[in-house]
Parts: structure tokens; C-alpha cells; sequence
């Protein structure tokens, strides 16, 4: 049996909590490597790092970085913004770069584009949680592929497609099936949102989500990111990618077959599940997360998704038509949006508003490159922010 090392990005988080969780369980597995996390929760991080005996440790905010460092003297730190990076590419003290087997990235926004690209072309398997850094570079993931099934989707929706999509071959797939809870606020009215909180937004149904996830689940901006995340992760057109609301979140997607038969992949909404399988893809580990008690009488349903009360999908659907840089304004338009909203100064209805005025203002240069992307997320977040000034 292999023992794979792993390196976690964003370890505090939800997903890297549960990451440490699951390979906790399975020490005969898996080793930690390295970590790497914001700061904002820098006891845990001291804490992950002594429990797992890691290498190294990486930490965005410098101001923290001193007494990471005396935490932890038998263990190499890095500091500041490019210290996921440097974690993803392998580098856990003095010499070479000794990559770790497996990188999660499970890290919040589009700041996980650079640690992408790095575990990729470092020839680590990438366990992706951070969609948002496909949605920014598509492109610059692909380039930066060197083997087939290199990149491991996380996300519920996409492990559970990788799942199913085993079941045929690629010529045999008809189209897939994209479930969504709907979020806090499914079978609402748009001018019954107009005065919502955040309080209320972060009310999600079934999931146990970080605040910037869960506020994309209430505008549905996170189906739509997920929406273009499968065509980039599974080569399907758009258009062949439907997207239906599920509110027990049981299903977490479908793949439909040229023949009329459809595979879903079910379970109970746990994250441990597709984490795991981002590990030991494609071997599965045991007991990882409860299965169904068929003895007790369930009920599932499925709807229709309201595109008038919730246009996020429609939108990223133009976005991916207009050019490959447009899904990274969508994304860092949405990002500053958020933020805004959760601090009070933004309406709800105005986040996926805002992000489509900032859409239909910008104009796509012909260069894709990490500097461009960068620049459309930075024109992006500036726009928006006069757009609601």
C-alpha cells in the first residue's frame, strides 16, 4: 500500500479541517506535508502542524509570521502572499523543491489561481476545492496540465460527475446533470429578497459552507462557477450541462448516457466523502463518511432553476460565450460584491446585478495570460466598486 504525502492549502478552512480529519483516520495512508493558511486562525494552524508533524507552513499575513515561527522551531515558514505558492510548488526548507504527491487546494477565492498553477507544474495530483481558480484561468489550468487526471475535483457536484462518468466513455455521454440545493432562499420572490440579510443568506439548508460559499449558494453564483467549472473539467459543451435545483442535496449530480440511462451519484451531504476521494482518487478509503438507512422512508425532489429570480447561470453562460476572460470578472466582480454585502454596504439583489453591469462594461483584451487574468480581476474588483459607490 502507498503512503501519498499531502500538502493542504487553506488548513483552517472547512475543507482543510476536514481534510485533516479524514487522513487522521487513515494514517496508514496519507502523510502532511506541508500546510498553508490566511493567519486568521493561527492557534489551529500551530496546532495542525504540531499534530501532523508537517515540514513546512505557509502564512499570507507577515504579521502572524514571527509567532508562527517561535510556535513551531523544528518547522520552516513562509510568509506573506506567495507562501501558498511556494508550499504548492514543494518547497519545505532549504535545497530543491520535493513535491508532495497530493495538493488540496482549499482555499477561498480567486487568490488560489497561482497555487494551482504551481502544484500543476510542480507534477503534483491536485485535489481542486478552489474553483474559483479554474473560473479565473481555465486557460492557464489546462497549459499547465502534464497528465491525464491530474486535476481531482472536490466540489460535491464535480466529484460526484468524476464518479459517475466512469459508468461510459466520453463519446457515450449525453449531457450532465448539475444539482443545486438552492440555497437560503429557493421558491422566494425577487422583490421578497430586496431586503434580506446576511444573517439570513448564511441560513443554508443542508450545508455547513465558509460565509463566501454559502452567500454564493443564496445567489446561486456558486451553480454558476460550478456550471463552467464541469465544461473545464470534463470537456462537455455548456450547452449539454443542465443545472436542476434538488433541496435535500442527497443527488450531488448526474451523468446522462447516450442510451437514456442516467447515473447519479448519491450519499449524505458530507464533505468528507468527496475530500476523500480527492486523496486516494481513484481508490476509495472505508468508512469515511455514514450511508443511507434504506429502512427509513425518504423522500427527493427535483425543480426547475427560476433564471428570473436567480440569473447567476444564465449570466456565466454569457460570460464563457464573450471570451476566456470574462469568467475572471465575473468571479472577482462577484468576490467584491460579496464582501460588501457581508460587511453591510451592499444590497443582496445588487451582488448579481453588479456583476452584470461590471460583465457588459468590459472589454476583453486577445492576450490570455496570468498578467491578464490578473488585470481583468483587478479592473473587475474596481469596477465594482464604483458601480456601487
Amino acid at each position: 500500500m502507498t503512503v501519498r504525502s499531502v500538502a493542504i492549502l487553506g488548513s483552517t478552512g472547512s475543507i482543510g479541517t476536514q481534510a485533516l480529519d479524514v487522513i487522521s483516520r487513515h494514517p496508514e495512508r496519507f502523510t502532511v506535508q506541508a500546510l498553508a493558511a490566511g493567519g486568521g486562525s493561527v492557534d489551529t494552524l500551530i496546532t495542525q502542524a504540531r499534530s501532523f508533524h508537517v515540514q513546512a507552513v505557509g502564512v499570507a499575513d507577515e504579521t502572524v509570521a514571527a509567532h508562527v515561527s517561535e510556535a513551531l522551531p523544528d518547522v520552516h515558514v513562509y510568509a506573506g502572499d506567495d507562501a501558498a505558492t511556494t508550499i504548492a510548488a514543494g518547497y519545505i526548507g532549504a535545497g530543491e523543491a520535493a513535491p508532495a504527491d497530493v495538493v488540496l487546494n482549499g482555499m477561498a477565492g480567486s487568490v488560489g489561481l497561482r497555487p494551482t498553477l504551481a502544484a500543476l507544474e510542480a507534477g503534483s495530483l491536485l485535489a481542486l476545492a478552489n474553483k474559483e481558480s479554474l473560473i479565473a484561468g481555465g486557460a492557464l489550468v489546462h497549459q499547465a496540465v502534464q497528465y491525464e487526471g491530474q486535476i481531482v475535483p472536490v466540489d460535491s457536484e464535480h466529484s460526484a460527475m468524476a464518479q459517475a462518468l466512469r459508468s461510459g466513455t466520453e463519446r457515450e455521454v449525453s449531457r450532465l446533470i448539475l444539482t443545486a440545493s438552492g440555497g437560503a432562499f429557493r421558491g422566494r420572490s425577487r422583490a421578497s429578497l430586496a431586503d434580506v440579510t446576511a444573517k439570513q443568506a448564511l441560513q443554508h439548508p443542508t450545508w455547513d459552507m465558509g460565509p463566501v460559499v454559502t452567500i454564493n449558494s443564496a445567489t446561486m453564483v456558486n451553480k454558476a462557477l460550478e456550471l463552467l467549472e464541469a465544461h473545464l473539467l470534463f470537456g462537455v459543451e455548456l450547452k449539454d450541462i443542465h443545472v436542476v435545483v434538488h433541496p435535500q442535496s442527497q443527488i450531488h449530480s448526474m451523468v446522462e448516457f447516450r442510451d437514456g440511462a442516467t447515473i447519479a451519484q448519491a450519499s449524505p451531504p458530507d464533505m468528507r466523502l468527496p475530500i476523500a476521494l480527492g486523496l486516494s482518487w481513484p481508490e476509495r478509503l472505508a468508512e469515511v463518511s455514514p450511508s443511507y438507512d434504506w429502512s427509513v422512508s425518504q423522500t427527493w425532489t427535483f425543480e426547475p432553476l427560476d433564471d428570473a429570480v436567480f440569473p447567476a447561470v444564465r449570466l456565466m453562460r454569457e460570460a464563457a460565450a464573450a471570451s476566456p476572460l470574462h469568467p475572471a470578472v465575473y468571479n472577482a466582480a462577484n468576490e467584491e460584491c460579496v464582501a460588501a454585502f457581508l460587511a453591510g454596504n451592499l444590497g443582496f439583489l445588487d451582488i448579481v446585478d453588479t456583476v452584470e453591469k461590471t460583465l457588459s462594461d468590459y472589454s476583453a483584451p486577445a492576450e490570455v495570460s496570468l498578467g491578464a487574468v490578473e488585470e481583468a480581476q483587478r479592473w473587475a474588483r474596481e469596477s465594482a466598486r464604483r458601480s456601487r459607490t
